[in-house]
């Protein structure tokens, strides 16, 4: 009986020593298992960089249709749609800034006849002849686009109206002076010219149409002149 109070107290002695004076010792249960997150697997990661891989491949494609849908695939320039997205910013900037530009709307004059004697691989030369003489009169800054069949435009910046018109002469002239052999035959194309002015006011769809109102009555003059 002694032994087992001695037990007892050295026991309650223990325990004294390692609880604070006033505090009960609680006995503590197992501790729950730490839970981290795991680290990417390497397939996991090699399966990222496949997905980044193919989702740039697909950007870059987005960005070469894109491109194609607004150029001219003849001429590399811009199409009709391509020219006119350019001119509606063109025209956005002249109102924002009050900068000053003109719009030159050109016809070539014999394309047709050169299509149904030649056949059309001749008239697509003289298309290209046409866009190489153009893009060498007008500046880096200036944009070329061809509106369909054998009409052209060209969005020129920062030109007096007077200028703007002789700029038209001097496009016109370059083109005269073109000539193609096809078949043992020497020929020209010829070009007419009309001009709008773009200001503050200015709007896409009057542009257009007052530079192609400009350049029929123009190659109406270029008739007359040739037939007198």
């Amino acid at each position: 009986m002694k032994k087992k109070t001695r037990a007892a107290a050295t026991s309650t002695a223990k325990l004294r020593k390692t609880t604070p004076a006033g505090r009960k010792a609680v006995p503590r249960g197992p501790r729950a298992p730490v839970t981290r997150a795991p680290a990417a697997s390497a397939d996991a990661k090699s399966t990222i960089r496949r997905l980044k891989t193919q989702l740039a491949r697909a950007l870059a494609r987005i960005e070469e249709l894109q491109a194609s849908a607004d150029t001219d695939f003849l001429l590399d320039i811009p199409n009709r749609r391509g020219f006119e997205r350019e001119l509606h910013r063109a025209i956005a900037y002249i109102k924002r800034y009050h900068a000053s530009g003109a719009l030159i709307v050109l016809d070539v004059d014999r394309l047709k006849p050169i299509n149904d004697a030649f056949g059309h691989a001749a008239g697509d030369q003289v298309l290209k002849a046409i866009v190489k003489t153009l893009l060498g009169q007008v500046r880096s800054s200036d944009v070329m686009g061809r509106l369909g069949g054998d009409e052209f435009a060209l969005l020129l910046w920062n030109l007096s109206e007077t200028d703007a018109k002789a700029k038209a002469a001097a496009l016109e002239e370059a083109i005269d002076h073109l000539t193609f052999v096809f078949r043992g035959s020497t020929i020209s194309a010829g070009a007419s010219a009309g001009v709008a002015i773009l200001g503050p006011h200015s709007e896409l769809g009057r542009a257009l149409e007052e530079a192609d109102s400009a350049m029929y009555v123009r190659k109406a003059q270029r008739r007359h002149e040739t037939n007198n």
